[in-house]
């Protein structure tokens, strides 16, 4: 209820038309029971066919009225549910796309779901209908006050039954709190089991976790139904109540009405009238009552929404450099996941100077790829700064770093969109010659030819039915459309054949060329002598940082020329681009 106020006084004229609409729908519905009890006072006692025309002509000009200014009242709701419901949804999709991936991965999956289905229910719960019967709740009063007028008694049979009803549902809602936000709860459960069906098939079968699955799959099912059963128990109730309640009133107004009557305290028009009068006071009381578990879910969703629009953001309006030159440098940096006692790495400090080359090494959870993602700005340090061209990276706009990076990810995912939709993400304005340049460079250019719509080729299932190693390529191709002149490479010939390997030495090379700084995480033994500076993670807890001992007394530093077991003339000592301390290789 406070929520949907909120909503509507987002738009105080609007707000305050619908106001106006309810009070004028209201009153002309008073014409009804006026029109019942003038027939049977006036007309039935004299017979003057001109007064029963008369008052037929008002009543159905009243009744066509009242149907206007329902119309009129739906449109102007609508309008006000379809403009916040789009706001809604496009605000929910831009945090999903704009939170902080940190924070963001320890939100569960099945609550991101909830999270994206929960601005459908809020949509179902304050849609125009039921804007139309809160606001119709308070002119109950009206009816009320007519009845006074009529009867103080009958009036006060009606205010009974109306406030009984309003009670009893308030705390059935309550109950309807509580069941709603377990079975928020259990769906958040069941989808985990759900996503695995779906996405771990090779594994469940090949496993044997079929039969584990099914079993939490059967009570999650049982705990779910059992919850979903007590909502619909309680809804029946909320039902049951307001129908056995409009039909005790009618008997207890005719009933007290019937003795007044035969007492000559009221006359029979005002009797029926009353009781049309209390049917319909009764009427909107049970119309608000039926909106308890609707408002309940909406309710529940809302808590949701707040818990996830307190996630931190990406910076949006942080300052952008007139020119990156591949500059680089951490200082004290620390990083632990959440939760964990010990941290990953800590005390880190490099600099790298454009240009350079920094080998990244490690066994399997060390860090490499929490470390790529820290450069990239995907999290952030738990203490220390990461510095570009001297400026902190989280002083910057995050969509102008990002496209300062030619980033390939250890797991590279795609947009379920076209081949060319993909590539132009990094950078939009590139062109066909470039996208065709790109993809020679990867070495996907016989997978493109054999595509069967080539660059307009859809990619689905963000790329999980592709073979790793055409990802991979594609993977290659989309860092290389990127003019940045940070590289940042995550076991980038992992899963490829000679010929991509080669693809990506040959990239690597190109980029030495162009002075682009490299960091890379890699097990092959070519990039291993080929990097500059080397960056040993399993050094625990403060990593260790020295030059490469494979350079010594063979050639200047660098990737270019030799990379790819290319021999070439040998004797030229290492020139390493990087200010940092030289260690002796553990």
């Amino acid at each position: 209820m406070t929520d949907l106020l909120k909503r509507l006084l987002r738009r105080p004229g609007v707000f305050i038309s619908l106001v106006v609409a309810s009070l004028f729908i209201n009153a002309l519905a008073l014409a009804g029971p006026l029109f019942v009890i003038q027939v049977i006072n006036r007309y039935v006692s004299q017979g003057v066919d001109a007064t029963l025309a008369t008052l037929t002509i008002g009543a159905l000009f009243a009744t066509v009225m009242e149907f206007g200014f329902r119309q009129v009242r739906l449109s102007l709701a609508n309008a006000v549910a379809v403009r916040l419901d789009e706001t809604l949804s496009m605000d929910n999709f831009k945090l999903m796309l704009t939170a902080r991936i940190g924070p963001f991965e320890q939100v569960t999956p099945g609550l991101k779901r909830q999270f994206m289905r929960g601005s459908e229910t809020i949509q179902q719960a304050f849609s125009a209908p039921n804007i139309a019967t809160i606001l119709d709740l308070p002119f109950a009063l009206l009816f009320l006050f007519m009845m006074l007028l009529l009867s103080p008694a009958l009036a006060a049979i009606a205010t009974v039954f109306s406030g009984v009803v309003l009670l009893l549902a308030t705390l059935n809602t309550n109950k309807v709190d509580t069941t709603n936000r377990d079975l928020i709860r259990e769906s958040s459960a069941g989808n985990r089991h759900l996503d695995s069906a779906l996405e771990a098939g090779d594994t469940v079968r090949s496993f044997g976790a079929g039969r584990y699955l099914f079993r939490a799959w059967q009570d999650h099912i049982r705990e779910a139904h059992s919850l979903t059963r007590r909502i619909f128990g309680q809804r029946g109730l909320t039902q049951s109540l307001t129908q056995s309640a409009m039909a005790a009133m009618s008997i207890t107004i005719v009933a007290v009405g019937g003795v007044l009557v035969v007492g000559g305290k009221l006359d029979v028009g005002v009797m029926i009238g009353c009781n049309i009068l209390g049917a319909r006071t009764l009427a909107a009381v049970s119309r608000f009552s039926m909106l308890g578990e609707t408002f309940s879910r909406a309710k529940q969703c809302i808590k949701l929404f707040q818990e996830i629009y307190r996630l931190p953001r990406e910076q949006g309006e942080g300052a952008q450099l007139d020119g990156y030159r591949g500059g680089l440098a951490l200082r004290d940096v620390r990083f632990a996941f959440h939760g964990q006692p010990t941290p990953l790495f800590e005390t880190l400090n490099l600099d790298l100077q454009p240009g350079a080359v920094l080998l990244v090494s490690g066994k399997n959870g060390a860090g490499k790829t929490t470390f790529c993602r820290l450069l990239a700005g995907l999290i952030e340090p738990e203490r220390g700064d990461i510095l570009a061209d001297g400026v902190d990276v989280r002083q910057l706009n995050s969509d102008w770093w990002r496209r300062q990076i030619r980033y390939l990810p250890q797991e590279p995912k795609f947009l379920n969109a076209t081949i060319a939709e993909n590539l132009r993400t990094l950078n939009p304005g590139i062109d066909d010659n470039g996208l065709n340049a790109a993809i020679e460079a990867a070495g996907l250019k016989p997978f493109i030819s054999q595509s069967p719509e080539g660059f307009n080729t859809l990619i689905t299932d963000n790329g999980r039915h592709l073979s790793l190693g055409i990802r991979r390529r594609l993977a290659l191709a989309r860092a290389m459309t990127g003019t940045g002149l940070l590289a940042i490479f995550d076991e980038p010939t992992e899963g490829l054949d000679r010929d991509g390997a080669r693809a990506v030495y040959a990239t690597l090379n190109q980029m030495t060329k162009e002075g682009v700084t490299i960091v890379i995480c890699s097990l092959d033994p070519y990039i291993q002598q080929a990097a500059q500076l080397i960056l040993d993670l399993d050094k625990k807890p403060v990593p260790s940082v020295y030059v490469n001992p494979a350079l010594k007394g063979k050639r200047e530093g660098g990737f270019s020329g030799w990379l790819g077991g290319v021999e070439e003339d040998a004797g030229t000592e290492p020139n390493p681009q990087f200010s940092v301390e030289e260690e002796t290789a553990p």
